[in-house]
């Protein structure tokens, strides 16, 4: 990994936007979860053959490809396992307010729910439900409907009841 464009740092190494033709499936990189300006590529034979390198990955948190042809996307996307897919986009993490993360069965699920999104909101938030049933007032507690400022009239469209 080191290389003429790496640069040792107090707290690691800096390496720059780098492409790797892997030579064999058993690449470490192929294997590992990468975070970076990392573009890994393994040329295969056979679209089936790189749906079962992309599924056999134990991340599943996103999935890409690059095309022209819509049957072609339509045809990876429907057999892609990652929480995340993108056609003809490097990283295809979604914007508000989709959930960012991968699949349950994958170490790229983060728990229960995901980091952003609904997610974050149930994580941070604490909900209280409440159901209650009460007995209709009787018109002795209620008393007779009286007008605003002699008016009835009410300018918000809502009588007061649902």
């Amino acid at each position: 990994w080191l290389s003429p464009t790496t640069t040792p740092t107090s707290t690691g190494n800096w390496l720059s936007p780098t492409i790797i033709l892997h030579k064999s499936k058993s690449d470490k990189a192929l294997h590992e979860e990468i975070f970076g300006p990392v573009l890994s590529i393994y040329k295969v034979n056979t679209w089936n053959e790189a749906i079962a390198i992309e599924n056999g990955n134990a991340f599943g948190n996103a999935a890409c490809i690059y095309t022209s042809k819509g049957g072609s996307a339509d045809w990876f996307t429907s057999r892609f396992r990652a929480g995340m897919l993108g056609v003809n986009v490097g990283i295809p993490v979604p914007r508000e307010p989709f959930a960012f993360g991968g699949l349950y069965g994958t170490l790229s699920k983060y728990g229960d729910g995901d980091i952003t999104s609904e997610g974050a909101i149930e994580f941070f938030t604490t909900r209280i439900k409440i159901t209650t049933r009460w007995p209709a007032p009787s018109s002795e507690e209620v008393g007779e409907e009286v007008g605003i400022g002699g008016d009835a009239n009410d300018a918000a469209n809502f009588n007061g009841k649902m």
